[in-house]
């Protein structure tokens, strides 16, 4: 697919991976909406990249907030071709700690947001994808890119819940690409390793010195290169997933080569 004048919902597309996306995306002739929690930071951005961007408020765990934006997202642009679902939370909490057992909320609320989410918003995308015309020869209406991390298959202590979410995402995607694969629409996921994101910064969008000072550590357990990865280095690759169309049903996993030992 050409992502010239293509419309992609990009959840958590205000900071971090989400945002690398739809500034590659929209340098490339596509037009975005942004879903995400943080109003500031979501309407910045949409000010900064022009009239082809749009900001909604969004919780992808809610089905009728999910419903709204993308409601305004066809008023403004007229169809959905691309979804990415960059939207993820987490957090470092052992099984069974000093104060006892991991809450059972706290892990509710990351499988809600990273897995449950991911599900709500993809499938309303799809529900609108399958009303475009076929773009190609090959009958393609859309594309659908999720977002997992390495925690799905090398997950760390403290990362029950994140792991579990992001092992959902990596074992949905092949049954979705099968689902969808009538309607011309493919699915892949993106398992990044680690990137310089405000999730790994403490809320930071850039990697100053002085946070790669703290992180180099982290980095150092990379193959080849020894750093995190850019958030660019995802966007690049979800270009990639929608420009190639026999790209389909995979997990693509962007980390440097990094197998974390456990601790």
């Amino acid at each position: 697919m050409d992502l010239q004048d293509k419309v992609a919902v990009v959840t958590g597309g205000a900071s971090g991976l989400g945002r690398a996306t739809v500034k590659r995306f929209v340098a490339a002739g596509a037009k975005c909406a942004i879903f995400d929690m943080n109003e500031e930071k979501g309407n910045a951005l949409a000010a900064e990249l022009g009239d082809g961007v749009i900001f909604q408020q969004v919780n992808v765990a809610d089905e009728e907030s999910v419903k709204a934006g993308i409601a305004a997202t066809l008023e403004a642009f007229g169809a959905i071709h691309i979804n990415c679902n960059f939207a993820g939370i987490g957090n470092a909490i052992r099984t069974m700690g000093k104060n006892g057992p991991f809450p059972l909320d706290a892990f509710q609320m990351v499988i809600n947001v990273n897995l449950v989410g991911t599900f709500n918003v993809l499938r309303l995308c799809a529900e609108q994808m399958g009303k475009n015309e076929p773009f190609n020869d090959d009958g393609g209406r859309g594309v659908i890119i999720n977002t997992a991390s390495v925690a799905a298959y090398e997950g760390q202590i403290g990362q029950a819940a994140y792991s579990a979410s992001k092992g959902g995402v990596v074992g949905m995607t092949l049954p979705i690409a099968r689902d969808l694969s009538v309607m011309g629409i493919r699915v892949n996921t993106i398992v990044p390793g680690l990137i310089a994101t405000p999730l790994m910064m403490g809320g930071a969008e850039e990697l100053t010195p002085e946070i790669w000072e703290f992180l180099k550590p982290l980095g150092s357990q990379v193959l080849f290169p020894q750093r995190l990865g850019d958030p660019d280095e995802i966007a690049h690759t979800a270009q990639y997933i929608v420009e190639n169309d026999y790209v389909n049903g995979e997990c693509i996993r962007m980390d440097g080569g990094i197998r974390m030992q456990p601790k």
